[in-house]
């Protein structure tokens, strides 16, 4: 056997299924043999393998075992004469594993070897290539100083920015979502140390080849997409702090004496640092347009007080400190919650959501208004000027906002998709499914993959759609870094119902047809579900002494009740595993829709197509109904 290939999988089952496609196509003229090491993914991922790759060997996991010890798995069953590992969320090109063989004969001396790394929209990932992570390298890392001299061969060393992306080099550190290596490297340094869960396991066996005698190699002769951010989630306090402990456990290993201690300091230092970035940014990222509103508003209402009370009151403190400082933020509050139950923060954004949160946000204002005691009656006429004011400010900073990122103040015109599908014999199957999602107002096509750029560029296309059945990865691959960054790109492949791509290599990017064209997973009803679960659940939990007699097995309703508050289930959701795994995003129910008809003898398919139509014509008044007529069973 000449190559094993080991892929640990954890619920990424469409972009485990394009890289089998890819690596079967590049596998054709050669002995290799695959293995997916599956971590316990509840998506599907195991069936999906056995039934579309059946030479696949399948390892399947019971519980989530860590990315080391999983590889360790495969490798031990592993017959090549060089393992790759390779993420799933990968796609390798045709001419990928002959080029890396090519190599590795022609130098004796390559112990392992890493390739070209672009992201999902043809960007060069930095990663692809790293130096040892020495204190001072890490310090330049964690304190930005690596970020703000990139291609400094003192302050660049972690990512070695001052090695051009495009010439072969000898390296420190290997990616592991692609590490090419000899099987006899691996008898002789060991296999993956699974003290590592996640993250830092490729720099240990990197700095473990070079400890033994031989070279890592940075080869760009051959690039590969890594989507990134499909397996991992970089903006969150958990990688922080699992990347870091990685660190600490590497440089504990590997260092010793005051290298080690200092090694230790700088990374607890890190791990505070960089959480507390990460939490400022997160907060920041989620936050700011409302925080932005909520300013404006104020400021606008202040002023539209002033005015009142100089021009129609006459009277310089008409309105106490009261008034400004609880009753207005009350007022904004409940404007800025109505505006984002109405979608009002949603992009693209629209000018009839924003005026329907403000609507009805100022009919919740008046209904309260009239139950309030008279002394926090302060002035119909501010709730109605703040209320234009509001509504008028959002407008404003959302035409702002769109003048900067569109060059055009028209807010609407962010939802004018225009597509280019590059294909033959798939075009119209990709049509059909663009169609349905509803995700463009203008398609083009070409069958020409050469001329991808030229197309791009006549018909101001922000979205390309490849038909990999008819085109080479390699071919794919290489029009990505063409057509450059600014554009969105999906892959079609052959038999999936999915468009796969990733608009950003921390994010994921993959369009499940199904569930976008479907009610229940339109972003406003997924907010008005939550809320719906949210509000409920509160409710039940204040009635609990009268639900101690109304709901049957009152334990198992509070356990109920915490799940659904920590949001791993929905008070009205699917029931059938079939369906759970196709909407890989949707929350089990404690009841579900079969339960209208339970007076019928329902079989699996039954209860699927059921629960289909639930989810096409999804609306929160569904919910409410299968609640009110089934409130005993709460405690199921």
């Amino acid at each position: 056997m000449k190559l094993s290939i080991i892929i640990v999988n954890y619920n990424v089952q469409y972009f485990l299924e394009q890289c089998l496609l890819s690596i079967k196509r590049a596998t054709e003229k050669m002995e290799a043999e695959v293995f997916v090491v599956d971590n316990a993914s509840v998506d599907g991922s195991v069936e999906m393998v056995r039934q579309k790759f059946p030479s696949v060997k399948v390892i399947a996991n019971t519980n989530n075992v860590g990315f080391s010890k999983a590889n360790n798995q495969g490798i031990e069953k592993a017959t090549g004469e060089y393992i790759l590992l390779l993420n799933p969320d990968t796609v390798v090109a045709e001419d990928t594993f002959e080029k890396c063989i090519a190599f590795m004969s022609a130098h004796k001396q390559a112990g392992a070897l890493g390739v070209r790394m672009v992201d999902g929209k043809g960007k060069f990932l930095p990663e692809s290539k790293r130096g040892l992570p020495t204190p001072a390298v890490a310090f330049y890392k964690t304190f930005g100083l690596a970020k703000l001299f990139p291609k400094s061969k003192t302050f660049g060393q972690y990512h070695l920015g001052f090695l051009n992306e495009h010439e072969t080099n000898e390296v420190d550190v290997l990616s592991g979502a692609f590490m090419f290596m000899r099987k006899t490297v691996l008898d002789k340094i060991g296999l993956l140390d699974e003290t590592f869960f996640m993250y830092g396991e490729d720099i240990d066996l990197s700095y473990r080849v070079v400890k033994g005698g031989l070279s890592n190699f940075y080869f760009p002769e051959t690039t590969i997409i890594h989507y990134k951010g499909e397996s991992t989630r970089k903006g969150s306090l958990n990688y922080v702090k699992v990347f870091y402990n990685a660190m600490l456990i590497f440089s504990e290993k590997h260092f010793s004496g005051s290298q080690s201690g200092a090694f230790s300091l700088l990374i607890n230092l890190a791990i505070v640092f960089r959480g507390l970035l990460t939490l400022l940014a997160n907060l920041f990222a989620s936050s700011y347009l409302f925080m932005v509103d909520a300013l404006f508003s104020f400021v606008g209402i202040f002023f539209i007080k002033t005015y009142w009370e100089d021009s129609i009151k006459y009277h310089d403190h008409y309105y106490p400190n009261e008034f400004l400082f609880i009753v207005v933020p009350i007022y904004i509050l409940i404007w800025i919650s109505f505006a984002f139950l109405s979608g009002a923060y949603d992009k693209p954004f629209r000018l009839s959501k924003i005026f329907r949160g403000i609507f009805f946000g100022t009919i919740t204002i008046a209904v309260l208004y009239a139950f309030i005691p008279n002394e926090w009656r302060f002035s119909r006429a501010i709730i109605l000027l703040g209320a234009g004011w509001t509504g008028f400010e959002m407008l404003l900073t959302r035409a702002v906002y769109h003048l900067i990122k569109h060059q055009s103040l028209s807010i609407e015109d962010e939802t004018e998709r225009r597509s280019l599908i590059v294909g033959i014999n798939d075009s119209s199957r990709a049509e059909g499914i663009l169609r349905a999602l509803g995700n463009a107002q203008e398609i083009s096509f070409t069958t020409d993959l050469s001329v991808t750029l030229k197309s791009v560029a006549i018909h101001s296309i922000n979205e390309v759609i490849f038909c990999a059945q008819d085109f080479s990865f390699k071919d794919i691959v290489q029009q990505l870094s063409l057509c450059g960054n600014k554009i969105d790109y999906k892959i079609l492949n052959e038999g999936s119902n999915a468009l796969i791509g990733s608009n950003s290599k921390d994010s994921a990017g993959d369009l499940y047809v199904a569930e976008r064209s479907y009610a229940l997973f339109k972003p406003e009803n997924i907010r008005s579900k939550r809320v719906f679960d949210f509000s409920l659940t509160i409710s039940l939990l204040i009635l609990f002494p009268l639900n101690i007699f109304l709901i049957k097995n009152f334990g198992k309703f509070i356990s109920n009740c915490v799940e659904v508050l920590q949001g791993n289930k929905s008070w009205v959701g699917f029931s059938s595993e079939t369906n759970g795994k196709r909407f890989p995003s949707a929350k089990m129910g404690i009841l579900h829709p079969g339960s209208k008809l339970s007076g019928f003898d329902l079989t699996e398919d039954d209860l699927v197509e059921v629960e289909l139509d639930y989810a096409k014509y999804y609306t929160v008044s569904q919910d409410m109904n299968l609640v009110l007529k089934y409130y005993s069973s709460l405690g199921k």
